[in-house]
């Protein structure tokens, strides 16, 4: 006997009506929808994005946000138009590795890394930056899953109101796929324009890692009057840099990503804005959802805490780019054309990619510094009055570091400092108390989305760190064959 209509769970009946509007039978348009999500929309992408988003509705109260979905997407998207680094590029590349590491001696007072840095594809880059990016947008995912549960059941007609409330759950898997998925798309095309593991500002990969990406760093020099070999030079000596100093700073990373999420949990959505949108909502026309996506308009403006969060973590982004900036400059002043190589990073950085423009708006941070030539010119100040190993025990610990005073007046902190003073520092509680509950180990153990890299597998078999087999990322054997160490 079929199925009265009125004994039917709620949830049931609004995953078929879900599963007819996904299928394209219900009137909308599937193509639209990926296209308003910013996904891809030919044919075999749309079957495996509505595949997914039908597994969501699947998912178990309590499981989350499915984020594997997010690493597929990215890898796909990274996967397309990537090359494999080819064995004489790798033999080269090593070559030049090995000599920023003996440039970078003479400029930094810093411990080498345990390995050596490595060689990545697109892919790579994407699978083991991953965790970070999830760590990042989850509390923003979060926040707008549950703004569209709740606008949904409240814009539903009355004698569907039942119904959609019995099924929130499942609506808000289905939010939180979308988000994932457009997340993906965005890591993945991020992993095109990056040129190295520190590349963002701060780490993706674990510490005491660095890497560069080849075809990247290909394309970043086609275009300079600059020979090849003295842009990866430059680029190589960066990334080691940025990556030694994060691990001599063992605080560093943590006080970072700590900011960067306790500044995402502060985002409010903006609900009369959703709420506007779900009741004049066209499925055949999705203009005005893709313009408020692209936009940031469903964030809604940074209160004056985040403000003042956003302004520490400004002056603590350009405290490490400003770093790396004069130590790259000081370790690479051999070469003829450093100085141009610099002004084309600082340019792009002042530019930013299709894909930062984009995370900031996903996440609603936009992490660019944006004092940092006055950042550089202390560190230069500083590096002039007190000598290298002086300036680097200032990332002994936070309380230690120049502040944002420092950078308005840094020649008041190098006499400072010549005399035998300290840098202006001031103490952040908040890390404070992270970094001793995590010594004494009663932090909770990490989601999901703070997962090692390790725990998210390749598809084409490229072991899950983000390093690749012989004959595939890293054809002609692993750099960490060789004996010698950074």
């Amino acid at each position: 006997m079929a199925e009265r209509d009125e004994d039917r769970n709620p949830e049931d009946e609004f995953r078929d009506m879900l599963r007819d509007l996904l299928s394209g039978s219900g009137g909308i348009d599937p193509s639209k929808l990926a296209d308003a999500a910013g996904l891809p929309n030919d044919p075999a992408s749309l079957a495996a994005i509505f595949g997914q988003l039908q597994q969501a509705m699947q998912r178990s109260e309590g499981e989350g946000i499915d984020w594997s979905l997010a690493l597929r997407q990215a890898e796909q998207r990274a996967a397309a138009g990537q090359l494999q680094v080819e064995s004489a590029d790798a033999e080269r590349l090593e070559r030049t590795l090995d000599l920023a590491r003996l440039w970078l001696d003479e400029a930094a007072d810093l411990s080498g890394l345990p390995g050596t840095p490595e060689l990545l594809t697109r892919r790579s880059w994407a699978a083991a930056s991953m965790p970070i990016w999830i760590q990042l947008a989850e509390p923003v995912a979060t926040s707008i899953a549950d703004a569209l549960t709740r606008v949904m059941s409240e814009q539903a007609p009355e004698e569907m109101r039942e119904m959609v409330q019995g099924a929130s759950r499942m609506m808000r898997g289905i939010g939180g796929a979308m988000f994932a998925m457009q997340l993906g798309q965005v890591v993945g095309q991020l992993s095109t324009e990056v040129v190295s593991g520190g590349d963002v500002g701060f780490p993706v990969l674990e510490d005491g890692r660095a890497a560069l990406v080849p075809q990247n760093v290909a394309e970043f020099g086609r275009d300079l009057d600059i020979p090849t070999d003295q842009v990866e030079l430059y680029l190589a000596v960066r990334e080691i840099a940025h990556a030694r100093l994060f691990r001599h700073a063992r605080w560093l990373r943590l006080h970072l990503i700590t900011a960067i999420t306790a500044f995402a949990k502060g985002i409010d959505i903006d609900l009369e804005r959703l709420e506007r949108l779900a009741e004049g909502f066209d499925p055949s026309n999705t203009d005005e959802l893709r313009d408020a996506v692209a936009n940031g308009a469903l964030i809604r403006p940074k209160s004056p805490d985040q403000e003042a969060a956003l302004g520490r973590l400004e002056t603590m982004l350009a405290l490490v780019e400003g770093w790396v900036d004069v130590v790259t400059a000081d370790a690479t002043s051999r070469l003829p054309k450093a100085d141009a190589v610099a002004e084309m990073i600082r340019r792009r950085r002042a530019t930013g990619g299709p894909a930062e423009s984009a995370l900031a708006t996903l996440v609603g941070l936009e992490l660019r510094p944006r004092r940092l030539r006055e950042a550089a010119a202390m560190w230069r100040a500083v590096t002039d009055a007190v000598g290298v190993a002086r300036r680097d025990a200032l990332w002994a610990h936070p309380d230690l570091l120049p502040v944002s005073a420092d950078l308005d007046d840094p020649s008041a902190l190098a006499a400072r400092l010549a005399a035998g003073g300290e840098a202006s520092g001031e103490v952040d509680v908040e890390f404070d108390e992270a970094l001793e509950a995590l010594l004494r180990g009663d932090l909770p153990p990490a989601s999901d989305g703070e997962a090692d890299a390790g725990a998210a597998p390749d598809a084409d078999g490229d072991a899950p760190d983000g390093h690749a087999p012989d004959g595939d990322d890293r054809p002609g054997g692993e750099p960490g064959d060789d004996p010698r160490q950074g």
